[in-house]
């Protein structure tokens, strides 16, 4: 019998044919992704999770509500009026969407998402469970990456918990919390990996990047800073290390800054090229008050602060996450739904199909490519196809950002 090949377009039952009494065969219309259960490979999750820290009162909570645009957490003039970490899932925005759906007449459009989770002001001691650090620093190994709000103005009305504002003391205090709960893990780690070493239940290379991992972090230096090779950090990736994640500050200012930022803003931006970090200007009270904003409101009101288009904080943020993590997109589009794919860049084509189902990984044939580019100036599929920019690439192809795909393979 000839292999059944199944062509991916659209992700939905649809869309999809696939043998009777094979798992994908018993998914609904609701689309692959969602609802099957079978075994997966190389999974990423859909929702980037991005964790929120600093310290009480830097404007956590007013972001993310802002973030979410809606009241999900309790923002107060108060330390710890978090307790328990809020989580919320946005949608990426992305103009291409839209365009790509018009092309193909699609029903629905499906953007990818980021996930933010607003976890409570840590203080100085977190490390050692001073304001309840230990749980809300659990909560951070969870995270892909780290959004370090600092607070960037002056203003008497708003407490801060160590009575006057200063932007680098302030990280200082949750970066050295980091450490230290590292420094102790790995320490942990390292007297258990030395008694196994003898007997091979241990690495040699697990054991030199904890050395190495111990000196960086005895210096109060984060552990993204450490030189070890993809085969040490691979060996100490399950230990989740708080100061191996990469950050992205997020200096707050008033609204009259949020052009062209403040001294404190530039403090934070010399740390950051200090140790590879990214800094965003945001203004969670600005933020707040978009939400209420219609499209054309919001428009005219960041003009009169001197805010570009596609500046807001959430689209800066979600765009220096994205480089961060080393991330791409990719879309699948048809009449069914349009839809946006995050892969991590330098994937394969079979790899980015198992982002969708790993079924598509597994069996993949070949994906049928075109730029998204060469996609809108031909107007349609058929007229790229006859204009010869639809290419038919194979395992080894590298996807590229923005390509639309179209993917074979047999089950």
């Amino acid at each position: 019998m000839m292999p059944m090949i199944t062509t991916l377009f659209a992700v939905t039952r649809s869309a999809v044919r696939l043998p009777s009494g094979s798992v994908s065969a018993q998914c609904s219309a609701v689309g692959l992704r969602q609802a099957c259960a079978a075994p997966r490979t190389r999974q990423m999750s859909m929702a980037l999770k991005t964790g929120i820290v600093g310290l009480p009162n830097v404007g956590k909570s007013t972001l993310f509500n802002a973030l979410m645009q809606e009241s999900q957490a309790q923002a107060a003039n108060f330390p710890f009026c978090t307790i328990e970490p809020n989580t919320g899932v946005v949608a990426v925005p992305d103009p291409k969407l839209s365009v790509l759906a018009e092309i193909n007449s699609s029903e629905k459009t499906v953007p990818t998402s980021l996930s933010f989770v607003d976890i409570a002001g840590l203080v100085a001691g977190a490390s050692k469970g001073e304001g309840l650090g230990n749980q809300f620093l659990a909560n951070i190994r969870e995270c892909d990456a780290i959004v370090h709000v600092v607070r960037c103005f002056d203003d008497p009305n708003i407490i801060h918990v160590s009575g006057s504002v200063d932007a680098l003391r302030d990280i200082e205090v949750i970066s050295l919390e980091l450490v230290l709960a590292d420094f102790a893990q790995v320490e942990k780690r390292a007297q258990k990996a030395s008694k196994e070493l003898k007997s091979g239940k241990t690495k040699p290379e697990e054991m030199s990047a904890l050395e190495t991992l111990q000196a960086v972090l005895d210096e109060g230096r984060p552990a993204r800073q450490a030189e070890l090779s993809d085969v040490e950090w691979e060996c100490v990736r399950s230990l989740g290390l708080l100061s191996a994640k990469p950050v992205i500050y997020a200096a707050n200012v008033m609204d009259s800054d949020l052009a062209d930022g403040n001294a404190m803003v530039e403090e934070v931006r010399k740390h950051a090229a200090s140790e590879g970090a990214s800094v965003v200007v945001v203004s969670a009270q600005v933020e707040s008050e978009l939400v209420d904003l219609d499209d054309d409101e919001r428009a005219s009101f960041l003009e009169e602060l001197g805010v570009a288009k596609g500046e807001t904080g959430l689209e800066k943020l979600i765009e220096q996450a994205y480089n961060l993590l080393e991330l791409q997109t990719y879309y699948t589009s048809g009449e069914t739904e349009t839809k946006a794919w995050t892969i991590r860049r330098g994937m394969v084509a079979p790899q980015a199909a198992g982002v969708i189902h790993s079924d598509f990984e597994k069996g993949f044939i070949r994906a049928e490519t075109v730029a998204y580019d060469d996609l809108v100036s031909s107007g349609s599929m058929k007229a790229a196809k006859e204009a010869g920019l639809v290419r038919s690439e194979g395992k080894e192809y590298v996807v590229k950002d923005s390509d639309v795909m179209l993917f074979r393979f047999n089950v």
